[in-house]
């Protein structure tokens, strides 16, 4: 029997547990520390080139406000930057980065608080997400408030090994963990909506947010005055500023606003609008009953290349080949997959392929909507991903804290791991994110 999610998880799709055992609550996040990440990479020798390559060790930083300030400091555009994902912000992180055009010397300019920076050597190519593999976690839950911490982890641990992971749903991060309006504004855009893509972006507040920043919020959202706005807005919000002053200098001009924004942070929208549809689709596969660790007939399958999902070997099942194909997947060979809709992206038949068509016709969207016609840049043609995501959690307790530590593929999502061990109210705004168990 699968346990319903907590109101937030529904919001963003993600309707499902795939373990029923209860949770044991607790917070995650009393502390950056708590939240340890860093990046795996496949061997690769730095030995020369135009790109110098460093690894940047980060507490509370978001990438792109930290990709900003760097480039401010060293007065270069940010588009000489480029990295392989983006990481939590109130957490520990390392991750690679690497800077175009840049002498080692220089980076002695950047003194930014809780920010060390390791040079890795040079390359003739910049970091990009095929580099990475993936991820490691090491996670530390406090407060857990169930009666048998050790026995509830056990159970939870030894169902998602029988399921062969847990769904590859895209965790709040994905969204916004302050302020999750990212596949909101992406939804905008792909309806053509361009004024109201960009009010959301830039007035929509949230209760996480600082006093000032709610006010100056508020005050445009009903306002809609960008002149007064830019007098209001705060100096820390930098991409809304940008946004408002090419709006005070192309008045009505929403469509290229957000082509202020660094590639990266303008290309988050409409993938995260794709992702709330993945997560649509992926939970009404799990309430169908349909399997994520095997495929079905016009299921459609990727392979693998060094044991991960390559989305560039894709196969629709048949009853021909659904044997072998199955038989792959029981030996990490191949992988079930799941859309992220596009304009080019091919369906599946079969009940999956219904699942796909049902969930666009309720969003009243359509494949060719995402090509966002007014600004091309902001579309994307849609690609795919795995529909289960292998996890082997290692778990140490100490007193009413868990440490869980395990390996994630790239973009895949530790809070979605960790919402099968907490089951309820995953995430609060608050600065210790509370979760509370269910019954």
């Amino acid at each position: 029997m699968m346990i319903s999610a907590s109101e937030i998880d529904r919001s963003l799709g993600m309707d499902y547990y795939i373990t029923d055992a209860p949770g044991c609550g607790g917070k995650i996040k009393s502390c950056a520390e708590d939240f340890i990440v860093s990046e795996v990479f496949a061997d690769r020798g730095y030995e020369g080139g135009r790109y110098l390559i460093v690894e940047v060790e980060k507490t509370n930083w978001d990438a792109h406000r930290l990709i900003r300030e760097m480039a401010r400091i060293l007065r270069i555009s940010q588009k000489r930057f480029s990295w392989a994902g983006t990481k939590d912000k109130k957490a520990v992180t390392s991750q690679r980065i690497s800077i175009m055009n840049l002498e080692e010397e220089e980076l002695s300019r950047i003194s930014l608080p809780d920010l060390k920076i390791r040079v890795l050597g040079r390359s003739n190519r910049g970091v990009g997400l095929g580099d990475l593999l993936g991820n490691r976690f090491s996670i530390t839950v406090r407060d857990l408030n169930c009666r048998e911490p050790q026995a509830q982890f056990a159970a939870i641990t030894e169902q998602i090994e029988k399921q062969g992971g847990v769904p590859n749903y895209f965790g709040v991060q994905r969204f916004g963990e302050v302020r999750p309006v990212t596949h909101k504004v992406g939804e905008a855009l792909v309806r053509g909506l361009y004024e109201e893509a960009a009010f959301i972006y830039l007035a929509q507040p949230f209760p996480g947010e600082l006093p000032q920043t709610i006010k100056a919020r508020e005050a445009l959202w009903l306002s809609r005055d960008i002149f007064a706005a830019l007098k209001q807005f705060p100096e820390y919000l930098g991409f809304e500023l940008a946004m408002l002053n090419y709006l005070a200098e192309h008045p009505g001009d929403y469509a290229h606003c957000f082509m202020v924004l660094s590639p990266n942070l303008r290309r988050l929208f409409v993938h995260a609008y794709q992702s709330y549809l993945f997560n649509k689709i992926l939970s009404r596969r799990l309430a169908a009953g349909m399997p994520l660790n095997r495929a079905l007939v016009e299921d459609v399958v990727c392979f693998s290349r060094d044991g991960l999902p390559d989305m560039d070997r894709v196969q629709k099942v048949t009853a021909e080949n659904l044997s072998a194909v199955n038989r792959l997947e029981e030996r990490g060979r191949s992988f079930l997959t799941l859309p992220l809709i596009g304009f080019e992206t091919e369906l599946a038949g079969g009940g999956e392929g219904e699942i796909e068509q049902a969930v666009l016709a309720e969003e009243s969207v359509t494949q060719e909507d995402f090509r966002v016609p007014e600004c091309p840049e902001l579309g994307s043609k849609g690609t795919r991903r795995a529909a289960l995501c292998q996890v082997r959690p290692e778990i140490a307790f100490s007193g009413n804290s868990a440490n869980l530590q395990f390996l994630l593929p790239k973009g895949s999502y530790a809070t979605v791991v960790l919402r099968e061990y907490i089951k309820g109210q995953e995430y609060s705004r608050d600065s210790a994110q509370r979760v509370t168990a269910e019954e």
